[in-house]
Formats: C-alpha cells, structure tokens, sequence
C-alpha cells in the first residue's frame, strides 16, 4: 500500500499544480477583460479541461484517505465488523465501477487520439486531458480493488472510518 500512497501523493499533488495554473490564468484573463478589454483566447476551454482532468487526479487520494462519501444512517448500530465488511464491500463496488470507467475513458482517450479531437476555440487536443485522466482512474480502481480484499488497515496513513458520535443523554 506504501507504493499505491505514493502514487496516490503524487497525483493530489499534481492535481493542486494544475488547479494553480488554471487559476492564475482564469485571474489574467478576467484582469485582462475589465482593464484591457481583452481576455485569454480559450481561457474557459482550458479551465474545463483542467477541472475535469484535476477531479481524476485527486480520486486516488480521496480514495485512499476514505474521504468518499459513507452514508452510515442505517449502519450506525451496527457492529465495527459489520460496518468494515459493508465498507469493504463498498469498495469492491466501486473498484469494479471504477475499472469500467477507466476502460471506457481509455477508449475515448484513444478516439479523441484518432480523430484528432480538440476543442473548438484553441483546438487543445482532447487526449491530453484523458491521457491524465486514465492513469489516475486506474490507480483508484487499484486502491479501492487492495481496500476492498485486504481491509483499510496498515501503514499508508489513511483515515479511519469516523465514528458515530455516542448518545451521552
């Protein structure tokens, strides 16, 4: 898990980067538009991209420190063991439909890659965004699959799972 955390590090850390860039450039472009009157060519086109391809690259994180969403209203009686063999089971779940989405995003990566797909104002390839975005789905569907089978336990400094808070009255 020690490896997967890492990888996992790196893509966050990627992510925050390019969250940065598009940021400073959506700040330039709105200064350009209200004191030059003119604004960054595609600024939105790239913003979008960016967006997308930062969601993917943060998952892996968010993943490994359990930061998905847990509806735990039903289970909040339910014993720890329950409780970890519905989580690990959850990310079974979402490994498998994690692997889906990564096998359907390569296909479209290699679409975009074929037809030359780019964006309409700047002409930005499309494959570059899933050639970041691939990667990223792969490495969550990998965490969630390893959460799944081998428990959230160990030395990658995950999270806990948070606890219902105890009824004191």
């Amino acid at each position: 898990m020690k490896v997967l955390s890492k990888l996992a590090r790196a893509c966050a850390i990627l992510a925050g980067l390019l969250l940065v860039c598009i940021t400073a450039l959506t700040v330039t472009s709105v200064i350009g538009r209200s004191v030059f009157g003119s604004a960054i060519n595609g600024d939105f086109e790239l913003a979008a991209f960016s967006a997308g391809a930062a969601v993917a690259l943060f998952m892996p994180w968010c993943q490994l420190r359990r930061g998905n969403i847990i509806v735990d209203f039903f289970t909040v009686k339910a014993s720890p063991r329950s409780r970890d063999a519905m989580d690990r089971a959850g990310a079974l779940l979402l490994g498998l439909v994690l692997a889906f989405m990564t096998w359907r995003t390569m296909l479209g990566g290699l679409n975009a890659w074929n037809t030359g797909s780019g964006s309409m104002m700047l002409g930005f390839p499309e494959w570059l965004v899933y050639l970041l975005m691939v990667p990223a789905l792969a490495l969550t569907t990998l965490i969630a699959l390893v959460q799944g089978l081998a428990g959230f336990g160990g030395s990658d400094g995950a999270a806990e799972r948070p606890q219902p808070a105890k009824d004191t009255a």
